[in-house]
C-alpha cells in the first residue's frame, strides 16, 4: 500500500480516478496530441513539441442552449501557470437557403464571455470575431487565454460563452444559418466542444522512477515480465557482471490503474545494474570521478572507498494521457521516467 501510495505522488495523483473505460471516449483532439509528442509507449518523441507540461481538456456542459458553452474549470490545481487557453468549437454545414446572392456565402461569428449567469443572461463581453463561409465544416479555434486566466482567478466569474452568428447581408442576427456540434449521445461525441488549457505544474515531481531490481514492489506489482533465467542468475556472476542497462516494466494494468489511464498501457522504465569495477570501459559511461574512485578503490588507498555506483545517467521524460477524478482527459508529461543509458558514477 505505501508502494502504491509513492507511486501516486510520483504520478502526482491526488485522487484515484474512477474506472470510466471503455465506457467513456477521449477527445480526438487530445488523442492526436498524445500521439504527436509520444510514441505509443508514451516515451517523448522530441523537446519541446508541447507547450508547457500539462494538457487539460474540458468538454461542454450545457446541453439544452445550441450556442451556449459552458466548461467546470475547478480540476486546475493551485500554482499551477496557464500559458494558453484554447476553446475548440466543431462548426457545422450551414443550410442551404432559397434566393440568396453570393454575398451571403459568409457570416460573421462572435464569440463572448458570458458576465453573468441565469437563464437568458444579457451581459457579454466580445473576445474573437471571424468571417466564415457558411458552407464549409471543420473546427473553429480561438485563443480565449486572458478570459480563462480570469476564471482561474476567480471561479465565480466563470459563466461560460455565447456565439452568435451575424448575416453579413444584412447585419440581421440569423441564429439559425450556422450552429455548432453539441453531445448528442455518442453520434457527436468526437465532435463536442472542447477548452483546452495548456499549463506548467510548477510542481518538483520525483527527479527519477527507477527502483532497484530488488524491491518486492518491482518484482511483483511492476513487472508483468519476470524473468525466471534473470533472478536464476548466481550471485558470483552477477558480481562481475559489468554495469547495464536491464528491462523493468511497469504495467498500469497489474497496478489496477487501466480503467482511467488512456494510453500507454505501460511503460519500460529499465534500471540500471552492474559492477563498476577498474578498469572502467567506454561502454560503462564513467565519469572521471568514478574513475579515479576506481582506482583508489582498487589500490586500497582509502579504506572506506567503495566502487563507483551503476546508475542511470540519461534519462527521458513519460507522457500519460488520462481521465482524471472529474472526467476530463488530461496530457501530463513526467521528466526523467525512462532511463536510457547507464553508466559508472
Amino acid at each position: 500500500e505505501a508502494a502504491l501510495q509513492r507511486l501516486r505522488e510520483v504520478f502526482d495523483i491526488e485522487e484515484l480516478p474512477p474506472d470510466v473505460l471503455p465506457r467513456k471516449k477521449p477527445p480526438q483532439f487530445m488523442v492526436d496530441l498524445f500521439n504527436k509528442v509520444a510514441d505509443a509507449n508514451g516515451i517523448t518523441r522530441a523537446p519541446g513539441l508541447l507547450e508547457g507540461d500539462v494538457v487539460r481538456s474540458f468538454e461542454d456542459r450545457v446541453h439544452v442552449d445550441q450556442f451556449r458553452f459552458y466548461f467546470d474549470i475547478s480540476a486546475i490545481e493551485k500554482g499551477e501557470q496557464m500559458l494558453k487557453a484554447e476553446f475548440r468549437v466543431f462548426k457545422l454545414k450551414g443550410r442551404r437557403v432559397a434566393r440568396r446572392s453570393d454575398l451571403q456565402h459568409f457570416c460573421k461569428v462572435e464569440v463572448y464571455e458570458l458576465l453573468e449567469g441565469g437563464s437568458k443572461p444579457q451581459k457579454k463581453h466580445l473576445i474573437a470575431s471571424r468571417l466564415l463561409s457558411l458552407y464549409a465544416e471543420g473546427w473553429e479555434v480561438f485563443n480565449v487565454t486572458q478570459t480563462v486566466s480570469k476564471w482561474v482567478g476567480n471561479s465565480n466569474s466563470n459563466h461560460g460563452f455565447l456565439i452568435t452568428a451575424t448575416h453579413v447581408f444584412n447585419n440581421r442576427i440569423e441564429h439559425n444559418l450556422v450552429t455548432f456540434a453539441k453531445s448528442q449521445g455518442n453520434l457527436q461525441e468526437s465532435r463536442n466542444a472542447l477548452l483546452v488549457l495548456f499549463t506548467n505544474s510548477n510542481k518538483r515531481r520525483s527527479s527519477s522512477f527507477v527502483p532497484s531490481s530488488t524491491s518486492k514492489f518491482t518484482q511483483h506489482q511492476l513487472s508483468s515480465r519476470t524473468r525466471p533465467r534473470a533472478a536464476a542468475v548466481s550471485s558470483t556472476k552477477s558480481q562481475v557482471t559489468a554495469c547495464h542497462r536491464r528491462e523493468l516494466y511497469v504495467d498500469f494494468h497489474a497496478i489496477g490503474w487501466s480503467g482511467w489511464i488512456i494510453y500507454p498501457g505501460g511503460y519500460n522504465a529499465f534500471y540500471c545494474r552492474g559492477s563498476c569495477l577498474f578498469p572502467l570501459g567506454e561502454s560503462q559511461n564513467a565519469t572521471n570521478h568514478a574513475t579515479v574512485q576506481s582506482i583508489v578503490h582498487t589500490l586500497k588507498l582509502s579504506q572506506d572507498v567503495s566502487t563507483p555506483c551503476c546508475v542511470p545517467d540519461e534519462l527521458k521524460s513519460l507522457n500519460l494521457l488520462y481521465f482524471d477524478d472529474k472526467e476530463n482527459v488530461v496530457l501530463k508529461n513526467y521528466k526523467d521516467m525512462v532511463a536510457t543509458r547507464c553508466g559508472c558514477h
